[in-house]
């Protein structure tokens, strides 16, 4: 009896690990959003770090996260650092490239609730009278994160986020509230 009770049991991890190796080794998030203003407006909200309190939809999650971020804040090399509560973790995001009202990309390193790195990605073009803002997060499942992946999925997980950060920069800079001086 205790021998079929392992075999059953070798069975069912031997089955969950198949299942988990053969999950997808790469996700990608993305929304979008049309922000009624030109693109140095919204960029200059995106590219400077220190603006980010205003519009990042993970702000409300732990008003009392521990945040550094460098000096100057915007642009390439720029880098924030967080430290909070068990939803947003701890971690840091780097400006690898930024390109003037066209283009920001951020790596992002996950210290806490998981180890990982994302790369993020807003991109802006003149859609209309305004700009169209993509924000996009890709990154690659080691065989942790694949197992994760099972019971949540990444795009309903960040997507709903993306979506709230994007109606939070369209209210910010539709409100008129000027962008932050560069530093």
């Amino acid at each position: 009896m205790l021998k079929k009770i392992l075999i059953g049991l070798f069975v069912l991890v031997a089955v969950l690990v198949v299942v988990v190796a053969v999950q997808p080794d790469h996700y990608s998030v993305q929304r979008s959003a049309v922000i009624a203003a030109p693109p140095p407006a919204v960029f200059a909200r995106v590219n400077d770090l220190a603006a980010w309190d205003a519009w990042s939809p993970w702000k409300k999650l732990d008003p009392a996260a521990r945040i550094t971020i460098s000096s100057p804040s915007s642009g390439q090399g720029a880098s924030m650092s967080w430290a909070g509560n068990s939803e947003i973790g701890e971690g840091t995001m780097t400006i690898l490239e930024s390109r003037t009202d066209a283009l920001v990309v951020s790596e992002q390193k996950f210290v806490k609730p998981f180890e990982g790195t994302a790369t993020a990605r807003f991109t802006f073009a003149p859609e209309g009278e305004g700009t169209k803002v993509t924000w996009v997060m890709e990154g690659d499942n080691n065989f942790i994160g694949k197992a994760v992946c099972l019971v949540m999925n990444m795009d309903r997980t960040l997507g709903p986020a993306f979506e709230e950060g994007l109606a939070n920069l369209k209210r910010t800079v539709e409100k008129g509230a000027s962008a932050p001086p560069a530093s």
